[in-house]
């Protein structure tokens, strides 16, 4: 019995130190989160109303609870003014960091019928107030401002380049690779796709958009739109540990209709088969004369916009533009100018519109091919139309002699 005790109070002993040692380490290994900080992802769904709502937008959010506190901190921010339009134009608007609370930036979506998903971010305390100490450095006046750039500098890629910094995941922090599975796409594929509904705007940013967007998509490149940076968040890792929980939806947004005709290829079609009845049948030749007029000035005006564009703006994207080889700047003065000495051009453009081909045939410059074909098939005929009433011409000034 005596034994039996003194080995129930060793044992007793024994457990009061073990729990004694454990209840005094414990709070250094557990390091529970005082932050009291929760960050997330905000990835909104396209939407119809504007142009730069198409491709959606993203942001972050961080909720505070020891200040009770919910804010939205959103690179897209810009400010209105009556030189908007020309900054824009320009390629010269600012935008920048803006902090909104998270009711009123939700609101706006409601409105909209956009959907809104979520990603928490799984970060340590010294992680959490690192991101929001940036954040909020980012967000003073003399650093919230950037020169926005669609495809190189915008809200997404903004945000993606901040979970890789040192105070963030680290170095060792990998997004998914969330391009396609044997592949290629490049910027020009991608925005083809989002308007796949808007047919006007999609045949306008094809004509002044060169062939720095036609380079393929690294991985982070892709991210440049908010889908990819959301997807790219989700499969991401430190050391093979997830670093967000999978997206949940906030806001269930409208689904967008299907796209319906296309107005742009219709046109363009429309337009090449007057364009060539005019020039090959002759009793509607004036047709064919008032066509060619039409489509030389509107080509020289766009070649005019296409510079403008390319050497007035500060739009990387506007940059190397092989459509000038095609959109002749000097149709203007073409369109209207005496038949005489206008053989040579007209050799030269159609030249220059198979060069153009070629381009596109070898990914150098991609062209929006269905709409452009039958502009380009047109333009071949006012050119050899031209061709041949200029060495018609030729024929009758030499026999005259």
């Amino acid at each position: 019995m005596r034994i039996a005790f003194s080995y129930f109070c060793s044992m007793t002993k024994k457990w009061l130190l073990v729990f004694f040692a454990a209840f005094c380490i414990f709070p250094v290994l557990a390091q529970p989160d005082s932050s009291r900080l929760r960050i997330s992802l905000l990835t909104c769904g396209p939407g119809d109303e504007e142009v730069y709502e198409v491709f959606g937008h993203t942001a972050i959010r961080i909720v505070d609870s020891a200040e009770n506190t919910d804010i939205v901190y959103n690179y897209g921010t810009f400010q209105f003014g009556p030189d908007f339009q020309i900054q824009f134009m320009r390629g010269k608007l600012k935008y920048c960091l803006g902090l909104e609370p998270y009711w009123g930036f939700m609101q706006q979506y409601v409105e909209a019928k956009r959907s809104v998903e979520e990603q928490v971010l799984l970060l340590n305390q010294q992680q959490k107030r690192s991101m929001r100490d940036f954040l909020n450095w980012n967000a003073q006046t003399e650093n919230k401002f950037y020169k926005y750039d669609f495809f190189f500098d915008n809200c997404a890629t903004r945000i993606r380049d901040v979970f890789p910094s040192q105070d963030v995941y680290g170095k060792d922090f990998k997004y998914a690779d969330v391009r396609p599975a044997g592949k290629s796409l490049t910027f020009r594929d991608i925005i083809n796709s989002y308007f796949y509904r808007d047919f006007w705007t999609r045949m306008g940013v094809n004509i002044l958009l060169g062939s720095k967007i036609d380079k393929v998509m690294t991985n982070d490149d892709i991210m440049f739109l908010p889908d990819y940076l959301r997807d790219g968040l989700k499969g991401a890792n430190v050391k093979g540990n997830a670093v967000a929980t999978p997206p949940v939806l906030l806001l269930a947004g409208v689904e967008l209709p299907p796209p319906g005709i296309n107005p742009a290829l219709l046109l363009t079609i429309s337009l090449a088969l007057l364009t060539i009845l005019g020039l090959t049948v002759k009793k509607i030749h004036i047709l064919g004369k008032i066509m060619s007029t039409l489509l030389l000035f509107a080509t020289g005006l766009l070649g005019c916009l296409i510079l403008v564009m390319w050497f007035a703006t500060d739009h990387q994207g506007c940059s190397n533009n092989f459509n000038i080889l095609w959109f002749l700047p000097t149709n203007l003065i073409i369109a209207f100018a005496n038949p005489k000495g206008k053989g040579r051009y007209a050799l030269a453009a159609m030249v220059f519109i198979l060069i153009v081909l070629l381009l596109h045939l070898f990914h150098i410059q991609g062209l929006l091919f269905l709409e452009f074909a039958p502009l380009m098939l047109a333009l071949l005929f006012v050119y050899g139309s031209i061709y041949r009433n200029s060495l018609s011409t030729q024929k009758t000034n030499h026999a005259a002699n």
